[in-house]
């Protein structure tokens, strides 16, 4: 056996093929891959074998490379859709429920006397069953109590121990052979002939054509469909279609990935894209770009390292675009959110630092406002005006002081400056106009009212503010609305 393996590479490498490792895998027999399997040393690829996959030089690596690339397009192109419809688990059980069609139709053409391998028939028989367990799921969502995980959960479940249970009998048939069949199941890349490649590529194609011809359609039916609906579109047809996108995808992605990873190239890469932006036209593009990179990147590895199989490996790549999405990117990801909370953090301590000064301005003698406003506040005055730690008092200090707010002298007091007094007056008159509002409209105690009001000034907009000053008539004109804990204090003591 380990002649035979050695006399495999020989002639491998005398004919200058370079194949892909899980293709050798299925030229050498199992007891010789389990004899070789302790004498297996990693090994990085030579700088001419990556020249000759990178290349495309070999047939066979160029057949697998293209092909899983374009079904990475079209399945990034299709589940974006899919993903807004928020059917991501549909794709799973579609992808299962096209088992038993498979393991029925090799029956069927055995038992007919035929090739029971058929590719072609074998597609067809996993699309009518995709779609039977479409309508399966559909049927119990409307004419049952069942959530639809429960539905989808059912109908995943039902099939697939359907599938195993035909592949069992179509495995001990006297005539055909069922081996093969259960590469339906993780897939077999490798095996991807020029055939195959050409399919998916029309497929992609189709699918890009079809996505492109009914964008705005597919966009309407994803965001609203009743609205949709009452508007006369058609809506039943165009979710039948976009469902017949992600069928047809599915079943020709059984052959590279197999019918349980193919449900990664559906959903990661438009929830990759989700990352990037914010608009549906860029999330469809991107999602297309990150399924393609995923398909180019899985099969270029496997063709270079040995015993990776290509369908889990493009699954791995599209889950590396996911999680750098998920950390960087600029719609959304984890990393920008913590700047951007930590910029918001920033602005909102910053605020409520000029609110204060202001208000310790008010609370100054008027005989005394001017000379104690040039005088400023110490670091202790501040510090004991608001519930502040010394750590971060002194960083609010100093952004404020960075941009231009206020201004401090070698004696450690702190002015504010005419940018920073605009800024002041606008947020301690939004903080106003709001207490103003809660106490008038929500009945809110004044005692009560300020902490309501210190959450909601940061984010108040002018159109809103317009909105309180109509609502609140008597504050429309007055520069700065009274505090109402200050009334009150005069009402009590009155």
């Amino acid at each position: 056996m380990k002649s035979m393996k050695r006399l495999m590479k020989s002639l491998i490498a005398q004919r200058h093929i370079a194949l892909p490792a899980c293709l050798m895998s299925t030229l050498i027999p199992a007891t010789a891959k389990a004899a070789g399997l302790a004498e297996h040393v990693f090994e990085l690829p030579s700088g001419v074998e990556l020249i000759r996959v990178l290349t495309l030089q070999d047939y066979n690596t160029r057949v697998v490379i293209i092909g899983t690339t374009l079904l990475g397009l079209a399945a990034g192109l299709v589940g974006t859709f899919l993903l807004l419809r928020k059917r991501a688990l549909l794709s799973d059980t579609l992808s299962h429920a096209t088992l038993p069609g498979i393991a029925l139709t090799f029956i069927l053409i055995t038992y007919l006397g035929g090739e029971g391998k058929n590719l072609i028939a074998l597609i067809i028989g996993a699309a009518v069953f995709s779609v039977l367990g479409t309508v399966s799921v559909i049927v119990i969502q409307r004419y049952s109590r069942l959530k639809d995980d429960a539905a989808l959960g059912i109908v995943l479940s039902v099939y697939f121990g359907f599938g195993i249970a035909l592949l069992g009998i179509a495995s001990r048939m006297e005539t055909g052979t069922a081996a093969g069949l259960s590469s339906f199941i993780y897939g077999k890349t490798a095996s991807m002939l020029f055939f195959d490649a050409v399919l998916i590529g029309a497929t992609a194609l189709g699918s890009a054509i079809v996505c492109v011809l009914l964008f705005k359609e597919f966009t309407l039916i994803c965001f609203d469909y009743h609205y949709a609906a009452t508007q006369g579109w058609p809506v039943m047809r165009l979710d039948f279609l976009m469902m017949t996108l992600v069928v047809i995808v599915t079943v020709i992605g059984l052959q590279a990935v197999g019918l349980i990873l193919v449900v990664a190239l559906l959903i990661i890469p438009p929830s990759a894209a989700r990352f990037w932006t914010r608009r549906l036209k860029n999330m469809v593009i991107l999602s297309g770009l990150f399924g393609g990179l995923s398909g180019l990147l899985g099969s270029t590895l496997s063709a270079l390292m040995a015993n990776l199989p290509a369908g889990a490996v493009i699954v791995i790549m599209a889950s590396m675009v996911f999680i750098f999405s998920l950390a960087f990117g600029s719609a959304g990801g984890l990393f920008q959110q913590m700047i951007e909370r930590r910029r918001l953090t920033n602005k909102v301590a910053r605020e409520n630092l000029l609110r204060k000064m202001y208000e310790l301005y008010e609370l100054r003698d008027s005989a005394q406002t001017a000379s104690q406003i040039e005088e400023g506040f110490r670091f202790e005055d501040l510090l004991a005006a608001r519930a502040w730690s010394s750590a971060r008092l002194r960083r609010t200090l100093k952004s404020a002081l960075s941009a231009g707010m206020i201004q401090g002298d070698g004696n450690q007091r702190f002015t504010l400056t005419d940018k920073g007094l605009h800024e002041a007056y606008q947020i301690v008159r939004k903080h106003r106009l709001w207490e103003a509002y809660l106490i008038t409209h929500a009945d809110i105690a004044p005692s009560q009212v300020d902490w309501g009001a210190d959450a909601v000034e940061h984010v108040l907009d002018r159109e809103m503010i317009q909105k309180l000053e109509k609502m609140l008539p008597d504050l429309k004109d007055v520069k700065i609305p009274p505090s109402p804990h200050e009334l009150q204090a005069a009402q009590s003591v009155t």
